[in-house]
């Protein structure tokens, strides 16, 4: 596969699995599941240029101007390098015939980013200890975590259609 190729499917990949997990939340908002602002996300990197990393409540900062748009490209963005890095351990080979386990594996790992560094950065705690629901909270991170992973296999799937 060409540089071109292999970036174009990671980025495919990457949007694609992070479009599965926001259609998952959809559903969850739907049958009344309270999920996470993804404006909150862009709150929280929008503050980061002016020196401030970490918060006591990242609901209670200042809200920043087109903090929603910032927040849903920063969750693109990270889909797409945890899709680049799931092809980097894999080798490119995945993207052409996709399995299952390392997908599904690495969404596992990936939750890791919210419960050990987002959360506790935005005023939740490690491992959402400052919650109401920590281990609830914990579940539902791995849930849709493992979420995201199958849809890093359904969107490779789709892309390795198409390369």
């Amino acid at each position: 596969m060409s540089t071109i190729a292999i970036i174009l499917s990671v980025l495919a990949i990457g949007s694609g699995a992070t479009l599965v997990m926001d259609a998952w939340l959809v559903v969850l908002r739907r049958l009344g599941v309270r999920t996470a602002s993804i404006g909150l996300i862009g709150r929280w990197v929008a503050h980061m240029p002016r020196g401030r990393f970490l918060h006591a409540s990242i609901a209670k900062a200042a809200p920043v101007e087109r903090e929603n748009a910032l927040g849903w490209a920063v969750h693109y963005a990270i889909g797409v390098v945890f899709a680049g890095l799931l092809v980097a351990m894999t080798g490119t080979g995945w993207i052409q015939t996709p399995t299952w386990v390392p997908a599904l594996m690495f969404g596992v790992v990936s939750v890791a980013a919210p419960l050990l560094v987002m959360q506790p950065t935005m005023g939740s705690g490690l491992l959402a200890s400052k919650t109401p629901t920590p281990w609830a909270n914990c579940l539902r991170s791995l849930v849709n975590h493992s979420v995201f992973g199958m849809g890093l296999y359904a969107s490779a799937l789709a892309v390795a259609q198409l390369v």
